[in-house]
């Protein structure tokens, strides 16, 4: 078990130093900010939703490496998806992320089941969810500042 947590770690700098869909995106349709004053964490989403479908997501803000890693692999995740697919791809992350979820969630998220050890650290589930949170605003078109508070 030690292996792949160090491997999560690995996942999750990497993440974190370069992280993937990182920038405004010029034609998104949705958009919403969210702040975590617990860390400082600052995040924009950025979507392109054509249907029912995302069809491009960005991010940009700044924070811990949970926080960027989260939205970096968020909006990795996210792409092609369908409304209701991201719903519930939210509530299973937000299972994991909180140790609420079963054994049979981490096997189905992918790569976000990375953050599976965040469930030890309570404090630090803010940060893993203020991108997911954030994207639930920009999907209802909320104005203001999302904040985990």
């Amino acid at each position: 078990m030690n292996m792949l947590n160090e491997l999560y770690q690995e996942v999750i700098l990497d993440h974190n130093k370069r992280p993937r869909n990182f920038g405004e995106l010029d034609d998104a349709n949705h958009r919403a900010e969210g702040y975590n004053p617990l860390c400082g964490d600052r995040v924009t989403v950025y979507l392109k939703i054509n249907g029912d479908k995302i069809e491009d997501i960005r991010f940009k803000g700044s924070g811990c490496a949970i926080s960027t890693a989260s939205a970096s692999l968020m909006t990795e995740s996210l792409k092609g998806k369908s409304l209701a697919e991201v719903q519930e791809l939210f509530k299973r992350f937000r299972s994991l992320v909180t140790g609420k979820g079963g054994n049979g969630e981490k096997s189905e998220m992918g790569k976000l089941s990375v953050f599976q050890g965040v469930s030890e650290f309570p404090v630090r589930v803010k940060c893993a969810t203020l991108a997911w949170h954030t994207l639930q605003a920009a999907i209802e078109d909320k104005t203001g500042t999302i904040s985990t508070e």
